[in-house]
Protein backbone atom coordinates (compact mmCIF):
# COMPACT_ATOMS: atom_id res chain seq x y z
CA UNK A 1 0.00 0.00 0.00
CA UNK A 2 1.50 3.55 -0.69
CA UNK A 3 2.27 5.75 2.26
CA UNK A 4 2.12 9.70 2.12
CA UNK A 5 5.53 9.69 1.45
CA UNK A 6 5.50 7.81 -1.49
CA UNK A 7 3.47 10.33 -3.34
CA UNK A 8 5.11 12.82 -2.88
CA UNK A 9 7.96 11.59 -4.20
CA UNK A 10 6.84 10.30 -7.14
CA UNK A 11 7.98 12.52 -10.52
CA UNK A 12 4.64 14.51 -11.85
CA UNK A 13 4.04 12.18 -15.26
CA UNK A 14 4.16 9.30 -12.18
CA UNK A 15 1.76 11.35 -10.24
CA UNK A 16 -0.51 11.98 -12.90
CA UNK A 17 -0.73 8.26 -13.94
CA UNK A 18 -0.97 7.64 -10.52
CA UNK A 19 -4.50 10.19 -10.17
CA UNK A 20 -5.53 8.38 -13.42
CA UNK A 21 -5.15 4.56 -12.85
CA UNK A 22 -7.43 5.65 -9.30
CA UNK A 23 -9.73 7.96 -11.27
CA UNK A 24 -10.50 5.14 -13.48
CA UNK A 25 -11.14 2.99 -10.88
CA UNK A 26 -13.38 5.22 -9.45
CA UNK A 27 -15.73 5.66 -12.44
CA UNK A 28 -16.25 2.12 -13.13
CA UNK A 29 -16.91 1.04 -9.64
CA UNK A 30 -19.58 4.06 -9.60
CA UNK A 31 -21.29 3.02 -12.56
CA UNK A 32 -21.26 -0.36 -11.65
CA UNK A 33 -22.99 -0.33 -8.66
CA UNK A 34 -24.39 3.30 -8.27
CA UNK A 35 -27.44 3.41 -10.46
CA UNK A 36 -27.76 7.41 -10.34
CA UNK A 37 -24.21 7.51 -11.59
CA UNK A 38 -24.74 4.96 -14.10
CA UNK A 39 -28.20 6.75 -15.11
CA UNK A 40 -26.45 10.30 -15.69
CA UNK A 41 -23.15 8.37 -17.45
CA UNK A 42 -25.60 6.75 -20.04
CA UNK A 43 -27.53 9.66 -20.49
CA UNK A 44 -24.62 11.49 -21.87
CA UNK A 45 -23.37 8.77 -23.64
CA UNK A 46 -19.94 8.53 -21.99
CA UNK A 47 -18.12 5.52 -22.67
CA UNK A 48 -15.20 5.26 -19.68
CA UNK A 49 -12.87 3.60 -21.71
CA UNK A 50 -12.62 6.54 -23.47
CA UNK A 51 -11.41 8.65 -20.02
CA UNK A 52 -7.75 8.63 -20.88
CA UNK A 53 -6.51 11.65 -19.52
CA UNK A 54 -7.07 13.48 -16.65
CA UNK A 55 -8.69 16.63 -18.60
CA UNK A 56 -11.14 14.11 -19.94
CA UNK A 57 -12.83 14.35 -16.43
CA UNK A 58 -14.41 17.62 -17.99
CA UNK A 59 -16.47 15.51 -20.58
CA UNK A 60 -18.57 14.18 -16.89
CA UNK A 61 -21.37 15.53 -15.30
CA UNK A 62 -21.48 17.55 -11.79
CA UNK A 63 -22.68 16.29 -8.80
CA UNK A 64 -24.52 18.97 -6.26
CA UNK A 65 -25.35 18.86 -2.65
CA UNK A 66 -29.09 18.02 -3.88
CA UNK A 67 -28.22 14.99 -5.50
CA UNK A 68 -27.16 13.53 -1.90
CA UNK A 69 -29.96 14.04 -0.10
CA UNK A 70 -32.46 13.11 -3.57
CA UNK A 71 -30.64 9.96 -2.38
CA UNK A 72 -30.67 9.74 0.77
CA UNK A 73 -30.15 7.81 2.90
CA UNK A 74 -27.73 4.90 0.74
CA UNK A 75 -28.59 5.37 -2.91
CA UNK A 76 -25.17 6.72 -3.30
CA UNK A 77 -23.03 4.04 -1.89
CA UNK A 78 -20.86 2.15 -4.43
CA UNK A 79 -20.88 -0.65 -1.46
CA UNK A 80 -23.08 -3.36 0.01
CA UNK A 81 -24.29 -2.02 3.58
CA UNK A 82 -22.34 -4.72 5.14
CA UNK A 83 -19.08 -3.40 3.98
CA UNK A 84 -20.11 -0.10 5.73
CA UNK A 85 -18.42 0.38 8.75
CA UNK A 86 -19.26 4.28 10.05
CA UNK A 87 -22.09 6.57 8.81
CA UNK A 88 -22.30 10.36 9.07
CA UNK A 89 -24.85 12.56 8.45
CA UNK A 90 -24.88 16.54 7.48
CA UNK A 91 -27.51 18.83 7.22
CA UNK A 92 -28.45 18.65 3.06
CA UNK A 93 -30.46 21.44 0.86
CA UNK A 94 -33.76 19.38 1.79
CA UNK A 95 -35.70 17.75 4.75
CA UNK A 96 -33.32 14.82 3.83
CA UNK A 97 -29.44 15.36 5.42
CA UNK A 98 -26.59 14.32 3.31
CA UNK A 99 -25.86 10.57 4.53
CA UNK A 100 -22.30 9.12 3.68
CA UNK A 101 -20.30 6.14 4.42
CA UNK A 102 -16.73 4.80 5.36
CA UNK A 103 -15.18 1.18 4.73
CA UNK A 104 -12.59 0.16 6.81
CA UNK A 105 -10.27 0.84 3.84
CA UNK A 106 -11.73 4.08 3.71
CA UNK A 107 -11.31 5.19 7.18
CA UNK A 108 -7.21 3.79 6.71
CA UNK A 109 -7.26 6.49 4.18
CA UNK A 110 -8.44 8.87 6.25
CA UNK A 111 -6.23 9.03 9.04
CA UNK A 112 -3.63 9.15 7.11
CA UNK A 113 -4.76 12.56 5.07
CA UNK A 114 -4.97 13.73 8.69
CA UNK A 115 -1.93 12.39 9.91
CA UNK A 116 -0.08 14.33 7.11
CA UNK A 117 -2.03 17.24 7.58
CA UNK A 118 -0.79 17.54 11.29
CA UNK A 119 2.52 16.48 10.40
CA UNK A 120 2.58 19.34 7.95
CA UNK A 121 1.51 21.89 10.91
CA UNK A 122 4.49 20.68 12.78
CA UNK A 123 2.78 17.91 15.34
CA UNK A 124 4.87 15.37 16.50
CA UNK A 125 4.83 12.40 18.82
CA UNK A 126 6.16 15.00 21.77
CA UNK A 127 2.46 17.19 21.69
CA UNK A 128 -0.78 16.72 23.49
CA UNK A 129 -3.53 17.81 21.03
CA UNK A 130 -6.75 19.22 22.17
CA UNK A 131 -10.02 19.30 20.17
CA UNK A 132 -12.42 21.64 21.02
CA UNK A 133 -15.28 22.14 17.70
CA UNK A 134 -19.01 23.40 17.07
CA UNK A 135 -21.42 20.02 18.21
CA UNK A 136 -22.23 19.89 14.51
CA UNK A 137 -18.48 19.16 13.52
CA UNK A 138 -18.33 16.48 16.18
CA UNK A 139 -17.53 14.30 13.36
CA UNK A 140 -14.41 16.04 12.54
CA UNK A 141 -13.04 15.70 16.06
CA UNK A 142 -12.94 11.96 15.68
CA UNK A 143 -11.38 12.12 12.80
CA UNK A 144 -8.63 14.20 14.42
CA UNK A 145 -8.35 12.22 17.14
CA UNK A 146 -7.70 9.39 14.74
CA UNK A 147 -5.00 11.10 12.83
CA UNK A 148 -3.36 12.62 15.93
CA UNK A 149 -3.13 8.85 17.25
CA UNK A 150 -1.81 7.82 14.11
CA UNK A 151 1.79 10.04 14.63
CA UNK A 152 1.35 9.16 18.41
CA UNK A 153 0.55 12.45 19.91
CA UNK A 154 -1.53 12.74 23.02
CA UNK A 155 -5.17 13.75 22.53
CA UNK A 156 -7.85 15.27 24.38
CA UNK A 157 -10.96 14.45 22.15
CA UNK A 158 -13.56 16.99 21.71
CA UNK A 159 -15.69 17.31 24.37
CA UNK A 160 -18.28 20.22 24.60
CA UNK A 161 -17.09 22.42 27.70
CA UNK A 162 -17.27 26.26 29.03
CA UNK A 163 -14.44 28.83 28.13
CA UNK A 164 -13.05 28.65 31.84
CA UNK A 165 -12.98 25.00 31.84
CA UNK A 166 -11.60 24.89 28.13
CA UNK A 167 -9.13 27.43 29.42
CA UNK A 168 -8.33 25.28 32.28
CA UNK A 169 -7.55 22.00 30.12
CA UNK A 170 -5.42 23.71 28.12
CA UNK A 171 -3.55 24.87 31.31
CA UNK A 172 -3.45 22.23 33.62
CA UNK A 173 -3.22 19.27 31.19
CA UNK A 174 -0.66 21.15 28.97
CA UNK A 175 -1.94 21.29 25.86
CA UNK A 176 0.62 22.37 22.61
CA UNK A 177 -2.16 21.96 19.96
CA UNK A 178 -5.47 23.37 19.76
CA UNK A 179 -7.69 22.33 16.87
CA UNK A 180 -10.61 24.58 16.73
CA UNK A 181 -12.71 26.97 14.45
CA UNK A 182 -11.97 31.01 14.10
CA UNK A 183 -14.97 31.86 15.91
CA UNK A 184 -14.21 29.38 18.91
CA UNK A 185 -10.46 30.85 18.70
CA UNK A 186 -11.63 34.44 19.15
CA UNK A 187 -13.66 33.64 21.79
CA UNK A 188 -10.77 32.45 23.88
CA UNK A 189 -8.44 35.06 22.92
CA UNK A 190 -10.97 37.87 23.79
CA UNK A 191 -11.52 36.03 27.14
CA UNK A 192 -7.77 35.98 27.72
CA UNK A 193 -7.72 39.50 26.92
CA UNK A 194 -10.39 40.24 28.85
CA UNK A 195 -9.16 38.92 31.95
CA UNK A 196 -5.58 39.97 31.54
CA UNK A 197 -4.53 36.62 31.67
CA UNK A 198 -1.02 35.69 31.06
CA UNK A 199 -0.58 33.20 28.14
CA UNK A 200 3.10 31.90 30.11
CA UNK A 201 0.68 29.64 32.02
CA UNK A 202 -0.15 27.96 28.58
CA UNK A 203 2.19 25.91 26.67
CA UNK A 204 0.38 26.30 23.58
CA UNK A 205 2.25 26.64 20.87
CA UNK A 206 -0.08 25.65 17.57
CA UNK A 207 -3.57 26.68 16.88
CA UNK A 208 -4.99 24.13 13.59
CA UNK A 209 -8.18 26.74 12.45
CA UNK A 210 -11.13 24.50 10.71
CA UNK A 211 -14.67 24.87 9.87
CA UNK A 212 -14.12 28.36 8.07
CA UNK A 213 -11.68 30.29 6.37
CA UNK A 214 -9.51 33.30 8.90
CA UNK A 215 -9.01 36.60 7.52
CA UNK A 216 -5.69 38.22 7.55
CA UNK A 217 -6.52 40.19 11.21
CA UNK A 218 -8.03 37.38 12.79
CA UNK A 219 -4.94 35.68 12.18
CA UNK A 220 -2.82 38.49 13.65
CA UNK A 221 -5.13 38.77 16.60
CA UNK A 222 -4.93 35.32 17.71
CA UNK A 223 -1.04 35.01 16.80
CA UNK A 224 -0.29 37.87 19.24
CA UNK A 225 -2.79 37.48 21.34
CA UNK A 226 -1.98 33.79 22.12
CA UNK A 227 1.45 33.96 21.25
CA UNK A 228 0.75 30.80 18.40
CA UNK A 229 1.35 29.31 14.77
CA UNK A 230 -1.68 29.46 12.66
CA UNK A 231 -2.25 26.46 10.67
CA UNK A 232 -5.47 26.34 8.17
CA UNK A 233 -7.34 23.33 7.25
CA UNK A 234 -9.80 23.03 4.48
CA UNK A 235 -12.83 20.18 4.18
CA UNK A 236 -15.95 19.24 3.69
CA UNK A 237 -18.72 17.57 5.29
CA UNK A 238 -19.88 15.55 2.57
CA UNK A 239 -16.90 13.80 1.90
CA UNK A 240 -16.91 13.83 4.76
CA UNK A 241 -14.19 15.19 6.76
CA UNK A 242 -11.53 17.95 7.09
CA UNK A 243 -7.55 17.90 5.62
CA UNK A 244 -8.86 17.93 2.32
CA UNK A 245 -5.76 20.39 2.02
CA UNK A 246 -3.49 21.90 4.66
CA UNK A 247 -1.52 24.68 4.89
CA UNK A 248 2.69 24.14 5.35
CA UNK A 249 5.36 26.03 7.01
CA UNK A 250 5.66 28.04 4.16
CA UNK A 251 1.87 29.90 4.33
CA UNK A 252 1.30 30.38 0.60
CA UNK A 253 -1.87 28.39 -0.12
CA UNK A 254 -3.48 25.42 1.09
CA UNK A 255 -1.89 21.78 0.10
CA UNK A 256 -4.89 19.59 -1.94
CA UNK A 257 -3.80 15.93 -0.94
CA UNK A 258 -3.67 14.98 -4.68
CA UNK A 259 -3.32 11.24 -4.18
CA UNK A 260 -6.91 11.26 -2.50
CA UNK A 261 -8.52 13.63 -4.41
CA UNK A 262 -8.97 15.69 -7.84
CA UNK A 263 -9.57 19.07 -8.00
CA UNK A 264 -10.94 21.80 -10.50
CA UNK A 265 -11.42 25.38 -10.59
CA UNK A 266 -14.88 25.93 -12.99
CA UNK A 267 -16.78 28.89 -13.70
CA UNK A 268 -19.91 28.76 -11.05
CA UNK A 269 -22.08 29.65 -14.40
CA UNK A 270 -20.67 28.17 -17.17
CA UNK A 271 -19.30 25.07 -15.95
CA UNK A 272 -15.76 25.21 -17.38
CA UNK A 273 -12.66 25.26 -16.54
CA UNK A 274 -10.70 28.03 -15.90
CA UNK A 275 -7.25 29.26 -16.37
CA UNK A 276 -4.34 28.80 -13.61
CA UNK A 277 -4.83 31.24 -11.54
CA UNK A 278 -8.38 32.59 -11.81
CA UNK A 279 -11.01 32.16 -9.17
CA UNK A 280 -13.68 30.13 -9.63
CA UNK A 281 -15.90 27.72 -7.87
CA UNK A 282 -13.45 24.58 -6.45
CA UNK A 283 -14.74 21.15 -7.85
CA UNK A 284 -13.75 17.34 -5.98
CA UNK A 285 -13.05 14.10 -7.26
CA UNK A 286 -12.76 11.17 -5.17
CA UNK A 287 -9.81 8.75 -5.80
CA UNK A 288 -9.80 6.64 -3.29
CA UNK A 289 -12.96 6.68 -1.41
CA UNK A 290 -14.38 3.52 -2.11
CA UNK A 291 -18.09 4.04 0.13
CA UNK A 292 -19.19 7.11 -1.21
CA UNK A 293 -17.45 8.09 -4.60
CA UNK A 294 -17.62 11.89 -5.05
CA UNK A 295 -17.39 12.71 -8.98
CA UNK A 296 -17.08 16.22 -9.87
CA UNK A 297 -18.75 17.93 -6.44
CA UNK A 298 -19.16 20.86 -6.58
CA UNK A 299 -18.08 22.36 -3.58
CA UNK A 300 -19.55 25.93 -3.39
CA UNK A 301 -16.33 27.11 -2.10
CA UNK A 302 -14.70 30.10 -4.94
CA UNK A 303 -11.00 29.38 -4.85
CA UNK A 304 -7.93 28.97 -6.87
CA UNK A 305 -5.57 26.77 -8.04
CA UNK A 306 -1.79 27.29 -8.19
CA UNK A 307 0.08 24.41 -9.12
CA UNK A 308 3.69 25.73 -9.51
CA UNK A 309 5.68 24.42 -6.57
CA UNK A 310 5.79 25.59 -3.18
CA UNK A 311 8.87 26.65 -1.39
CA UNK A 312 8.15 23.99 1.01
CA UNK A 313 8.95 21.35 -1.90
CA UNK A 314 5.67 19.39 -1.40
CA UNK A 315 5.13 18.05 -4.63
CA UNK A 316 1.05 19.11 -4.11
CA UNK A 317 -0.68 21.79 -5.94
CA UNK A 318 -2.32 24.34 -3.78
CA UNK A 319 -5.94 26.39 -3.53
CA UNK A 320 -6.47 29.82 -2.11
CA UNK A 321 -9.54 29.92 -0.24
CA UNK A 322 -10.86 32.99 1.60
CA UNK A 323 -14.36 31.55 2.45
CA UNK A 324 -15.94 32.89 -0.29
CA UNK A 325 -19.31 31.14 -1.41
CA UNK A 326 -21.03 30.58 -4.98
CA UNK A 327 -24.32 29.23 -3.97
CA UNK A 328 -26.95 29.71 -0.89
CA UNK A 329 -25.31 27.70 1.99
CA UNK A 330 -24.58 29.73 5.27
CA UNK A 331 -20.77 28.52 7.12
CA UNK A 332 -21.06 29.10 10.85
CA UNK A 333 -18.40 27.22 12.38
CA UNK A 334 -17.70 24.95 9.53
CA UNK A 335 -21.66 23.88 9.65
CA UNK A 336 -23.03 24.73 6.42
CA UNK A 337 -26.99 24.92 6.14
CA UNK A 338 -28.86 25.91 3.12
CA UNK A 339 -31.41 28.90 3.22
CA UNK A 340 -33.91 26.45 2.01
CA UNK A 341 -33.77 24.28 5.12
CA UNK A 342 -34.53 27.49 7.03
CA UNK A 343 -37.29 28.62 4.74
CA UNK A 344 -38.98 24.80 4.87
CA UNK A 345 -38.84 24.78 8.60
CA UNK A 346 -40.37 28.28 9.01
CA UNK A 347 -42.82 27.60 6.81
CA UNK A 348 -44.14 24.30 8.32
CA UNK A 349 -44.00 25.56 11.94
CA UNK A 350 -45.04 29.07 11.30
CA UNK A 351 -47.60 28.81 7.88
CA UNK A 352 -45.21 31.63 6.18
CA UNK A 353 -44.45 31.52 2.16
CA UNK A 354 -40.75 30.07 1.91
CA UNK A 355 -39.29 33.54 0.93
CA UNK A 356 -40.77 35.63 3.46
CA UNK A 357 -38.10 35.71 6.07
CA UNK A 358 -34.78 37.38 5.69
CA UNK A 359 -31.50 35.95 7.24
CA UNK A 360 -28.67 37.54 8.81
CA UNK A 361 -25.34 35.64 10.31
CA UNK A 362 -24.89 37.74 13.77
CA UNK A 363 -22.24 37.70 16.35
CA UNK A 364 -22.69 37.89 20.00
CA UNK A 365 -19.24 38.01 22.22
CA UNK A 366 -17.79 36.40 19.32
CA UNK A 367 -20.18 33.30 19.17
CA UNK A 368 -21.90 32.98 15.49
CA UNK A 369 -25.75 32.27 15.05
CA UNK A 370 -28.39 33.27 12.45
CA UNK A 371 -31.23 36.08 13.06
CA UNK A 372 -34.19 35.52 11.09
CA UNK A 373 -36.27 38.17 10.27
CA UNK A 374 -39.96 36.86 9.77
CA UNK A 375 -43.50 39.45 9.15
CA UNK A 376 -46.30 39.65 12.06
CA UNK A 377 -49.18 38.14 9.97
CA UNK A 378 -52.49 37.17 11.39
CA UNK A 379 -51.43 33.34 11.41
CA UNK A 380 -48.82 33.95 13.76
CA UNK A 381 -50.01 36.90 15.37
CA UNK A 382 -51.64 36.32 18.92
CA UNK A 383 -53.59 38.57 21.90
CA UNK A 384 -51.59 35.93 24.15
CA UNK A 385 -47.79 37.13 24.41
CA UNK A 386 -46.81 34.09 26.07
CA UNK A 387 -48.49 31.75 23.42
CA UNK A 388 -46.51 33.85 20.74
CA UNK A 389 -43.20 33.44 22.70
CA UNK A 390 -43.77 29.75 22.72
CA UNK A 391 -44.56 29.38 18.62
CA UNK A 392 -41.38 31.14 18.24
CA UNK A 393 -39.21 29.41 20.67
CA UNK A 394 -40.43 26.35 19.48
CA UNK A 395 -39.36 27.25 16.10
CA UNK A 396 -35.81 27.85 17.42
CA UNK A 397 -35.42 25.13 19.03
CA UNK A 398 -36.39 23.15 15.96
CA UNK A 399 -33.94 24.89 13.58
CA UNK A 400 -31.48 24.25 16.41
CA UNK A 401 -31.79 20.56 16.70
CA UNK A 402 -32.08 19.88 12.56
CA UNK A 403 -29.26 22.34 11.76
CA UNK A 404 -27.10 22.35 14.44
CA UNK A 405 -26.72 26.21 14.94
CA UNK A 406 -28.20 28.89 17.21
CA UNK A 407 -30.97 30.82 15.80
CA UNK A 408 -32.86 34.20 16.55
CA UNK A 409 -36.04 34.51 15.77
CA UNK A 410 -37.15 38.26 15.26
CA UNK A 411 -40.99 39.27 14.08
CA UNK A 412 -40.76 42.15 12.14
CA UNK A 413 -43.34 44.71 10.54
CA UNK A 414 -43.75 43.28 6.46
CA UNK A 415 -42.43 46.58 5.20
CA UNK A 416 -39.38 46.86 6.94
CA UNK A 417 -38.00 43.14 5.31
Amino acid sequence: MMTNDDFITLSPEEQNQLQLERLQSTLNRAYRNVPFHKQRFKEMDIDLSQIENLSDICRLPFMERRNISENYPYNLFAVPLRDIVRIHTAPGTTHNPTVSGYTPQDLSHWQSILARALQASGVTAHDILQITLNPGLSNWGRDYKHGAEAIEASVIPHTPMAIEKKLMVLRDYKTSVLITTPSLALQLANYVQKNELNTNIFELKTLIIVGEAINTDDRRLLEETLHVNIWSHYGLSEVPGPAIAFECEAHQGLHINEDHFLSEIVDHETGKVVPEGDFGELVLTTLTTRAFPLIRFKTGDRARITKTQCSCGRKLCRIDWLGDRTDDLINIDGVKVHKKQIQLTIQAMLDLPSDASKFFIRKRDEKKYIEIWIPVNDAIFSDEIKGLELLIQNAENNLLENIGIPVAIRLKEKNTI
